[in-house]
């Protein structure tokens, strides 16, 4: 499967956080989030393991207590049943892999 770059397509899931999903195969889902600095993602689990990259800007990510400040170029993972929260810090991308697949995440046809 091929997806070609679109502006089109941006969900407003929370106050200052925007997420598309980019690309998808059977078990697993790519996501972009675009954030607003000051957005706060509260704190929440899934049963989804969850892979992310900080393409640009500046978080502060919360993974079952352990706090770090992620910077462009930095990555991480977040265990299917984890807590965690992100505060923005600067208006960010990220781009994030979820597996299983996300079924709330999929686009609608």
């Amino acid at each position: 499967m091929f997806k070609k770059r679109s502006d089109a397509g941006y969900r407003q899931v929370l106050p200052g956080i925007r997420q598309k999903t980019l690309v998808h195969g059977d078990k697993t889902l790519m996501v972009e989030f675009l954030l607003d600095k000051g957005a706060l993602l509260p704190q929440h689990s899934h049963p989804h393991e969850q892979t992310g990259y900080l393409v640009s800007g500046r978080i502060r990510l919360d993974i079952g207590g352990n706090k770090e400040e992620i910077l462009a170029g930095d990555s991480w993972c977040i265990a299917g049943g984890a807590e965690h929260n992100a505060e923005i810090l600067e208006d960010s991308v990220a781009i994030e892999v979820f597996s299983p697949v996300r079924e709330e995440y999929l686009p609608e046809p």
